[in-house]
C-alpha cells in the first residue's frame, strides 16, 4: 500500500479529505476514547450523502463494525468497514451543538465550540452549508440501547493506538470533527488528537 495522506488532527479540530474509489481511510485513535463524527458525501455530487436511515435498515443493526457498508441516500455503498479494533461505532448518537449543549447542560456551555461548527467550517471549503449536514456516524462513541429504547453516552470501549479502516466504494468527500465534547464521557471528558491515514493500493 502507499500513504497518500498521514495527517493528525488535533483535538477539538475538524479535517476533510477526498478519498478516492479503492483508496483506504485508516482513523487511530492516539490516545484513547476520543469520538470521532463524521459525514461523507459522492465527491462528484454532494447532494448523494451517508444515510444512516439506509446503512441501518440494509445491515440489520444500529452499530457498525467490520464488513459494515456505508450507504448513500440513494442506497449507493459509499465506504465499508474492513478493519475495526474496537468492536462497535454509534450511528445514533448525533453531532453535539451549541444549542444541545445548552439544553442538555446549562447555558454556561453556549460558548463551547462544538462538532456541528466543525462541520460548517470544513463543509464550507467545498461549497456545504447547514442543509448539507445529515445525521452523522461517531467513530469510537459508546452509546449502548436499552430494551425499553432508552440510550445514553457513556465511557468508550476504545484504547490507545486502536483502528478502524474505511475502503471507499466511490470517490467520496469525508468530514470529520474530532469531537470536542467535555460535557459528556464520549472523549473522557478531555479531547485528544487522532491519526487520519490514507492509503491507496
Amino acid at each position: 500500500m502507499t500513504t497518500v495522506l498521514d495527517q493528525i488532527v488535533p483535538a477539538r479540530a475538524p479535517w476533510s479529505a477526498v478519498i478516492r474509489k479503492g483508496q483506504t481511510l485508516t482513523i487511530e485513535d492516539l490516545a484513547g476514547n476520543q469520538a470521532v463524527d463524521c459525514l461523507i458525501y459522492n465527491a462528484d455530487d454532494t447532494a448523494e450523502r451517508y444515510s444512516a436511515p439506509d446503512t441501518v435498515a440494509a445491515q440489520g443493526t444500529i452499530f457498525l463494525t467490520t464488513g459494515s457498508v456505508l450507504r448513500s441516500s440513494e442506497g449507493n455503498p459509499l465506504m465499508t468497514v474492513i478493519g475495526d479494533q474496537v468492536g462497535r461505532h454509534d450511528t445514533v448518537g448525533g453531532a453535539c451543538s451549541r444549542e444541545s449543549n445548552t439544553l442538555r447542560y446549562g447555558q454556561h456551555t453556549k460558548h463551547q465550540h462544538a462538532c456541528v461548527e466543525n462541520f460548517l467550517i470544513e463543509g464550507s471549503r467545498w461549497g456545504l452549508g447547514k442543509r448539507d449536514l445529515v445525521s452523522n456516524i461517531n467513530w469510537y462513541m459508546n452509546v449502548p440501547v436499552d430494551p425499553d429504547g432508552s440510550l445514553g453516552i457513556v465511557d468508550g470501549i476504545s484504547a490507545p493506538g486502536l483502528t478502524v479502516t474505511l475502503r471507499a466504494e466511490m470517490d467520496v468527500l469525508v468530514l470529520v470533527s474530532n469531537c470536542p465534547q467535555i460535557n459528556n464521557p464520549c472523549n473522557g471528558f478531555d479531547p485528544t488528537p487522532v491519526r487520519m491515514l490514507v492509503t491507496a493500493p
